[in-house]
């Protein structure tokens, strides 16, 4: 197995609303490796992993408490894949929201069978964390992220607010909160010139205050969590800095559910460190498109099937050597 310098690039790992049905395809039926990690999953969570991907029974697949373990099993199984065909370890390791526990997985922090547990319990405590109908999320795209700022200030009142949740790219900014809050936000983002704004089928508003009941839920649940130092830095959505200790880890993953998501800002800190080259390590290349919104010169390599993860693989190891050189 080929171990690398791991010099130029990090590995990505998307959260939600990467899922769809049928995602790895067939190296479910051809790598070992992937079905066995799915096989672990099933393990844990008590139903069969394999088969909420591939059927999507009474679409589960969408609701959280089922997406975000799906995700994880899928983004764990291409990792072990790029491991096993001789892939480079990387540098560095971030994940979009849910990814940051893919991340800490694949850095050997959380043992998997304890993040597929862990993210199931997150998905549903964000479930019941606010009602049905009472939040919203929306996509602002067009307008400076200052700006968006001002203008949730201006839309929220004593009875309902909304704040940014994923600072994602230039252009590109989520917002979260009340449903009365995010629909004056959007009439004021498309008064102020926005090209688009638009809900999200999306009830819980994530990555907001009106997260800390699941934030409390999620802390005591954490408690009993063994985390271990990752072999690679893993950097935090709340921080958009690089975490290597237990302790700060298990602070992050709490302060990140009633947090931004500060994504444009952690792939700007990752470039200037010299980090050229990303891996996005799970289904679909939603990770991809964003980042190259944040970092035109940074390659971004999908491995979400076999010809993908071979490709990768290769850019991967050529990257290293011209550094070396």
């Amino acid at each position: 197995m080929s171990t690398g310098n791991g010099s130029t690039f990090a590995f990505l790992f998307p959260g939600q609303g990467s899922q769809s049905v049928g995602m790895l395809g067939d190296l479910l039926d051809t790598e070992a490796v992937v079905s066995e990690t799915f096989t672990e999953a099933s393990d844990a969570l008590g139903y069969d992993m394999q088969h909420l991907v591939a059927a999507n029974p009474d679409g589960n697949l969408d609701k959280t408490e089922y997406t975000q373990p799906a995700l994880l099993t899928a983004s764990t199984a291409l990792y072990r894949l790029w491991r096993e065909r001789g892939g480079d370890e990387a540098s560095h390791a971030a994940g979009h929201s849910l990814g940051e526990y893919s991340a800490l997985v694949a850095a050997g922090s959380l043992a998997f069978g304890d993040g597929v547990k862990l993210v199931a319990f997150r998905g549903r405590a964000m479930s019941q964390a606010v009602p049905a109908g009472v939040g919203l999320m929306a996509a602002i795209l067009g307008l400076e992220d200052e700006k968006i700022e001002a203008l949730c200030a201006e839309a929220g009142d004593t009875a309902s607010m909304v704040w940014p949740a994923n600072y994602n790219c230039p252009g590109q900014l989520v917002v979260a909160g009340h449903v009365a809050a995010v629909e004056r936000l959007i009439e004021l983002a498309k008064a102020a010139g926005a090209k688009r704004a638009m809900a999200l089928q999306v009830s819980a508003p994530s990555h907001t205050p009106l997260m800390q009941p699941a934030a409390d839920q999620l802390q005591e649940r954490l408690a009993g969590i063994t985390i271990h130092s990752p072999s690679m830095p893993v950097w935090s959505n709340a921080l958009a800095a690089p975490l290597t200790e237990p302790d700060a880890i298990r602070t992050a993953l709490v302060s990140q559910l009633v947090s931004p998501v500060r994504w444009s800002e952690t792939v700007r800190s990752l470039f200037a460190m010299g980090v050229t080259q990303g891996v996005e390590m799970g289904p679909g290349k939603v990770l991809s498109g964003i980042v190259r919104r944040v970092e035109r010169d940074m390659g971004v390599h999908a491995t979400d099937n076999s010809q993908a993860m071979d490709s990768a693989i290769a850019a991967i190891q050529q990257a290293s050597t011209e550094d070396t050189e």
